[in-house]
């Protein structure tokens, strides 16, 4: 395994506020740690896998949670029973510490829609995702790469949220470092702890479509079928109901080895800083996302939406070049500078008035596979305003619906067949502080009934050709198809896993 954990120190702030922590020395690599907790309940990771991007700075690490709450599609809207679970949540945050320090977190789906406006079912409904899969955690492994430096911390908390508790903090803390100085996790083991049903596949009543070159994968339409789709966009945006409406189709391929395996092997083949998988079970979220939802920090709230994209070759060049012609680009643009304009008017439901600011615009920001558009927008957070309320103002996400939001996603209900599910939903954390960091599920497998499914879509506006965002489509899929076809091989089993 290489070094262990030398004896750890438990801790607490010297207010007496806040978590109880242990500094770990080695630093443990964050992919070693995942795989020591693939086998524990709802496993979830939420990780910069990129660390050396500038958002990449935190990851966390935790399963177990003490409450596991699930909303499902028909259930009524689940903001109460959320609003009940946090109603404890007053906790201090310590200040040198990462910022998730425990609370809840998971995931909210993108078909949440449905509970909090009246956007019609698609016409196919299978492989369905919770509304709502949430877990209060109060032991968590916490990164931050910039320092290079690693903490367990625990809140102690009982089951009923109420009573903190030095001595059974230090025991959960104490409990995952003997875990983190395990022997190493086999292949064979890694490959079956998180989930035996993998290969287990089941028959889906919905269209299927094999894709040209591709004898396993498969899509919800036939190519002229996403082309007829995204025309039929057009011809709204024409007619004046929108003026964007984002449209993806559904792919999907045969499961060939576990969700925790896949995993591995996407953040090491496209690995992105709000990247992240989590364990619900029945299936499992593993995401490769560049996009950030919402963040709050010290009442600070900040969006970032992604539109407008190019892709990225072997050579500086000629990236170069595509990123200052996608900068030029006047459908990009546009496109990008519609969803800021929408995620302002969302933002100004929870931020105070006259806080609003647009403090990035149309930047080009590059990624593994592919380069894009991103702005950011900030607000001040309304006194009596709490990340809960800033998930009802903004869910989902308005760069991967469209805007006018509502009617946009009346319009992906009716265009794209089946359920999007976690694609375009979100995971994240609302922390015992009040801090929240969400981002948004695109470049995300959803592993689930035998299968790993994974939608690829694009803004289509008024100018837009049927055929360049079906291509562009294919350029934001090719991180997760080396990811799944290194999966698949084993290739991703080179990589060293020591302990550091």
């Amino acid at each position: 395994m290489g070094k262990k954990l030398s004896e750890w120190v438990i801790q607490r702030s010297q207010t007496g506020e806040g978590p109880w922590y242990a500094e770990l020395s080695p630093v443990p690599r964050p992919e070693f740690a995942f795989d020591r907790y693939l086998c524990r309940r709802h496993c979830l990771f939420l990780d910069s896998a990129t660390p050396q991007h500038r958002l990449g700075r935190y990851s966390f690490l935790t399963a177990d949670p003490l409450k596991w709450h699930v909303s499902m599609l028909d259930e009524p809207s689940p903001f109460k029973a959320l609003r009940h679970l946090i109603r404890h949540f007053h906790a201090k945050r310590v200040e040198e510490l990462p910022p998730f320090q425990g609370g809840m977190a998971g995931l909210w789906s993108y078909d949440l829609n449905r509970s909090m406006e009246q956007i019609p079912p698609p016409q196919y409904r299978d492989l369905e995702s919770p509304a709502v899969a949430v877990g209060i955690y109060d032991t968590v492994v916490a990164w931050d790469h910039q320092q290079n430096r690693c903490w367990v911390l625990s809140h102690g908390l009982s089951s009923d949220l109420t009573v903190s508790d030095g001595e059974l903090a230090a025991e959960r803390i104490s409990e995952v470092c003997r875990r983190l100085n395990e022997e190493a996790v086999t292949e064979d083991r890694l490959s079956n702890v998180d989930s035996e049903s993998w290969n287990r596949r089941q028959r889906l009543e919905s269209p299927s479509f094999e894709v040209e070159g591709s004898p396993e994968m498969f899509s919800n339409f036939s190519r002229e079928g996403f082309l007829e789709a995204v025309q039929r966009g057009i011809e709204y945006i024409r007619a004046g109901d929108i003026f964007q409406v984002n449209l993806a189709h559904r792919l999907r391929t045969p499961a060939r080895t576990s969700a925790g395996r896949l995993y591995r092997s996407l953040r090491q083949n496209n690995p992105a800083p709000f990247a992240g998988f989590l364990d619900l079970g029945e299936s499992q979220v593993v995401s490769a996302s560049p996009e950030r939802l919402v963040q709050i920090r010290d009442r600070v709230v900040e969006s970032r939406p992604i539109k407008g994209t190019t892709h990225r070759t072997r050579f500086p060049e000629a990236d170069l070049s595509a990123a200052e012609t996608l900068r030029q680009s006047e459908k990009d643009r546009a496109e990008n500078i519609m969803i800021v304009d929408l995620l302002r008017n969302d933002l100004s439901k929870i931020c105070k008035a006259d806080s609003i600011q647009v403090t990035q615009l149309c930047e080009v920001e590059p990624y593994q596979y592919v380069q894009h558009l991103v702005s950011a927008i900030r607000g001040v957070l309304k006194e009596n305003a709490d990340g809960l309320d800033v998930i009802e103002a903004i869910f989902p996400g308005g760069s991967i619906t469209g805007a006018p939001k509502i009617r946009a996603m009346e319009i992906i209900a009716e265009l794209e067949p089946t359920p999007r599910g976690a694609y375009c939903g979100s995971l994240g954390y609302i922390g015992f502080d009040g801090s929240c960091d969400f981002n948004i599920l695109i470049r995300t497998i959803t592993a689930q009934a035998g299968w790993w499914s994974f939608p690829v879509g694009g803004g289509i506006v008024y100018q837009s050709s049927p055929e360049k965002e079906r291509v562009e489509t294919w350029h934001k899929a090719r991180g997760l198809i080396r990811g799944i076809e290194a999966a698949a091989s084993g290739a991703w089993g080179s990589e060293k896993r020591s302990f550091i």
